[in-house]
């Protein structure tokens, strides 16, 4: 790749995707940004050479206008509100071009979970000449590392939970049904689904009204690192306190905590640990 190449960005909501574009500038490339209605942060609009307001379902016109640029490659990130999509009058809210009606209807019409979504967007943009990198190239710097990340250590009591809950919570990324999962005692408090996994926690601190639960948010064992990468961040944080949770359990490596140091530090503060597994250990 030249060395002023530009970079595409599909940005979605969060933090997440201006870590990006600052990683981009870092690595002397020109971000050239699709902003998603709705979901993106509009500070994107100063950090991008060139820069649109798309929707999420106008996936025709996210390739007009990273082609328009000379986008080869690009990176998808951020996240969206999937729950929104079964909301009523959802049709004039997401009213899609004809390239995402023909992938929804005829591409996807018989899985429409994330992944098999995902995959057939990557698969639109590929057709076009451009490429899907993957989502962590210009933020590696907020990877979960393996072992405990905080000075909080993780409560001995709950190490029958953490194993208990790991293979399962495995077990559902892998179906596609969730990323994140609530334990307690050996016992399964909530599982991420559509509702995403804020309002999982929230479900689980009023489940649970003891507290001291763990959150297990985990990666697919094939995880494709091109999307939909489990991340977590000082928001999450905050509302594992505010539910009760005394353990954050991540996949080391395939896990994004959006400003790493100072989420820690959070959860320090918060008296939580947070400690990453490494697959197959």
């Amino acid at each position: 790749m030249a060395a002023n190449e530009p970079i595409g960005l599909i940005a979605g909501a969060g933090r997440l995707p201006v870590l990006v574009a600052d990683g981009i500038i870092r690595a002397g490339k020109s971000p050239v940004i699709a902003g998603l209605s709705g979901f993106a942060n509009p500070i994107l609009e100063g950090l991008g050479d060139s820069f649109a307001w798309t929707g999420l379902t106008r996936t025709g016109s996210w390739i007009r206008f990273l082609k328009r640029h000379g986008v080869k490659q690009s990176v998808m990130i951020g996240s969206v509100r999937k729950a929104d999509m079964y909301l009523s009058m959802r049709f004039l809210r997401y009213l899609p071009d004809l390239r995402t009606a023909r992938l929804w209807y005829r591409r996807v019409r018989k899985d429409r979970r994330d992944n098999a979504v995902l995959l057939a967007v990557a698969d639109e943009l590929s057709s076009e000449g451009i490429e899907l990198m993957s989502s962590v190239e210009y933020c590696r710097e907020h990877l979960a590392s393996e072992g405990t990340m905080t000075s909080t250590s993780v409560p001995s009591k709950i190490a029958g939970d953490i194993e208990f809950g790991w293979k399962i919570a495995r077990a559902a990324a892998d179906l596609d049904i969730g990323q994140a999962m609530a334990v307690k005692d050996r016992d399964i408090i909530a599982v991420e689904a559509v509702e995403g996994t804020d309002q999982m926690i929230k479900r689980a601190g009023q489940l649970c009204k003891s507290g001291n639960w763990t959150l297990l948010k985990v990666a697919r064992s094939n995880q494709d690192m091109r999307f939909d990468v489990p991340t977590v961040g000082p928001d999450t944080i905050k509302n594992l306190k505010d539910n009760g949770c005394c353990c954050l359990v991540v996949e080391a490596e395939k896990t994004l905590i959006v400003d790493r140091e100072a989420t820690l530090k959070l959860a320090d503060h918060l008296n939580i640990a947070v400690t990453g597994i490494k697959a197959g250990t």
